[in-house]
Parts: structure tokens; C-alpha cells; sequence
């Protein structure tokens, strides 16, 4: 008996296997859904590591950066709905579409309002229908087969109007809920920042509304250090790359925890239930990442360079409004630019930064 394993040659199903496991980390890591068309793209990126796809996508994802749905389409391949959320063309909200789905709910509250309103009155008009023909056939001395005749009539005329009313009673409900999808959609949309898809500021004060004082809880401003000049240097195009990259990075060092864009090249994080030396280590662990990124340029390979972050940080004291908040963070984020930039800064709760 030996003292070592031999190697087994890796058996099909194995292969298969991690072939799987591959195309599903690319899915994950780019933000794709499992649609058929965005598996299709993935498995021939990670099946032909070696080929023209996978050098192509290679070369635009160095340094961290995801594939965008433009990177995708020009690439050959399709994004289907739902997929590459957080690489959304940098587009406000269609502020039309907004007032379409606010025009459509009102259109939905008259119409269901009308058809109440017309189940209300036929009601009243069966009721009077009814007792007016009971009087007449007291009145007349009809037979009785006359009237029930009559009552049968009758009946059969209202079970009509109430099969007609369930009908568009259905077909309303039908358009509500469609309509409800629609609004969550467009709610979500109005709280998220289309470049980065992490929330936005509205986002943030909602979420800010919500703290549990009981807990121990940290608010954080970071800033992008020089980013003007990667704009200008590169163009916008390489800088919208570049914050993208850098928003995904906090996202993942701060996982568990509230990353907005408050706009430009500012984020915020929202640290609950970590008390401040916590919050410190994760954001200047997350500080240290993007330091370490190397960022190129897709069109012409050229290196962007080294693309830091200074963060301010403040432990947040029961019943801190948002707006004293973020001038505390924010006084702290002041510091760490004088003193160098790439660095976090803590404000004590007194006041000065150290």
C-alpha cells in the first residue's frame, strides 16, 4: 500500500459539474439572470476560455469592472429583463412613464369606483323592479303560476346584470394587479440610482426613517479622491465604468449593510446594528480593495491608474436626524481629504476629528 493517492482522471459528470458551477458564477458575478439567452453567452465565454468571446470580455472586465448590457449586445449576446440591474444606462427615470402609471392607477380607481356605483343602482333598481311586481300581482289577482312566472323573469333578468358585473369586476382586478407590479416596479425604480443600481438618496432617508434606535448603528460618507480627473482624463464613459466598479466593491465589503449613491461620485453607507470600531474595520477594509484595484481602459488598454476612497464615519447617537448625520460623516470626510485622502476618519461624538 502506497503513501500517497493517486490522481483519478476527472470522470464527465465531474467535468460537467464545474462547467456548471462556472457558468453560474459568471451569471452571479455579472449580475445576469438564469434566462436561457444569458446562459447561452455565459457558457460559451466560460466553456472557450481560450476564444474570441472570452478574450473579448477579458479584456473589458479587467480591473474589476462588470459587463454592462451595452457590453453584452455588442458583444453578441442578449439581455433579457431582469437582467444586469445595477448596469442600467445612466437615464433619470422616464418621468412620461411615471405619469402614464400615476394616469392608468386613477383611470383604475374611477373605473372601479363606476362599477360599484352601477352595481349600487341596479340593486336598487331590482329591489323597486321587485316590489312594483309583487304590488301589480296582488293588485291583478294573478294566478300563481302568472307570478312566479313574473319572479323568475325577474331573477333571471338581475342574475344577468350580476354575472356582466362579475365579469368587469374580473377583468378590473385582472388590470390591478398588473397595475400593482407596475408601481412596485416604478416605486423601486424611483429609489434606486440607475447607474449603480444601489439605492438612492431617497432611498437612503426611507431607510434612515427605519433605524432601530435599541441597536448600536453607524453613518458613513465616502468620496471618490480626484475622480474629475478620470473624466477628464478618460471621459465619462470610463468613469461611469469606474463608479460602478467602485460601488459594487462596497456593496460587497459592506454586505448586510445600506450603500446608497447620494450623487456624483459620493456614496453613503449605513452601518446598523455595528458599533463604531466594526463599522470602521469593514469600511476601511473596503477602502483598502478599491485602493488595490488597477483599473484599464477598455478601448485602449491603457491603465486608469490607482482610483482611491476617503470616508468619513460617525457612530449615530438615538433620535440623530439624517441631515446632522451626514454634516457629522460628513465633517469627518472633510478630514480624511485634508489629511491625505485614502484614509477613513472617525468623528467622536464631542465633535472633533482624531
Amino acid at each position: 500500500m502506497t503513501g500517497y493517492n493517486v490522481a483519478r482522471p476527472a470522470r464527465p459528470e465531474d467535468r460537467r459539474a464545474g462547467l456548471f458551477e462556472r457558468v453560474g458564477a459568471f451569471l452571479t458575478a455579472h449580475g445576469l439572470s438564469p434566462d436561457p439567452a444569458h446562459y447561452a453567452f455565459a457558457y460559451q465565454v466560460v466553456a472557450e476560455p481560450q476564444g474570441q468571446l472570452a478574450q473579448a470580455v477579458a479584456a473589458i472586465t479587467d480591473g474589476g469592472i462588470r459587463l454592462s448590457r451595452g457590453d453584452i449586445e455588442a458583444l453578441g449576446g442578449t439581455v433579457r429583463a431582469g437582467g444586469v440591474p445595477a448596469q442600467a444606462d445612466n437615464d433619470e427615470a422616464d418621468p412620461d412613464a411615471r405619469e402614464v402609471l400615476v394616469a392608468r392607477a386613477r383611470e383604475q380607481v374611477d373605473g372601479m369606483a363606476t362599477i360599484m356605483e352601477s352595481v349600487e343602482a341596479e340593486a336598487r333598481g331590482f329591489g323597486r323592479d321587485l316590489a312594483a311586481s309583487a304590488e301589480a300581482i296582488r293588485a291583478a289577482g294573478q294566478a300563481p303560476s302568472v307570478a312566479i312566472e313574473e319572479l323568475a323573469r325577474l331573477t333571471g333578468s338581475m342574475l344577468q346584470r350580476v354575472h356582466e358585473t362579475e365579469r368587469r369586476l374580473a377583468d378590473a382586478n385582472a388590470e390591478a394587479r398588473v397595475l400593482r407590479i407596475q408601481l412596485d416596479e416604478a416605486r423601486g425604480e424611483a429609489r434606486s440610482d440607475p447607474l449603480t443600481g444601489l439605492s438612492n438618496r431617497l432611498g437612503l432617508e426611507e431607510r434612515y426613517a427605519q433605524i432601530d434606535d435599541s441597536q448600536p448603528c453607524c453613518f458613513a460618507i465616502c468620496d471618490i479622491d480626484h475622480f474629475k480627473l478620470v473624466n477628464d482624463r478618460f471621459g465619462h464613459n470610463a468613469g461611469d465604468r469606474v463608479l460602478r466598479a467602485i460601488a459594487r466593491t462596497l456593496a460587497e465589503n459592506c454586505e448586510g449593510h445600506f450603500v446608497a449613491r447620494l450623487g456624483g461620485e459620493e456614496f453613503a453607507v449605513l452601518f446598523q446594528g455595528a458599533d463604531i470600531d466594526t463599522a470602521a474595520k469593514i469600511l476601511d477594509a473596503a477602502r483598502g480593495t478599491i485602493a488595490d484595484k488597477r483599473f484599464r481602459l477598455r478601448e485602449t488598454d491603457a491603465p486608469v491608474g490607482v482610483v482611491t476612497l476617503s470616508a468619513g464615519l460617525a457612530a449615530l447617537s438615538s433620535g440623530l436626524s439624517m441631515v446632522d448625520a451626514c454634516a457629522r460623516a460628513d465633517s469627518a470626510l472633510y478630514a480624511a481629504k485634508a489629511n491625505g485622502r485614502d484614509r477613513l476618519e472617525i468623528a467622536p461624538v464631542g465633535g472633533e476629528i482624531y
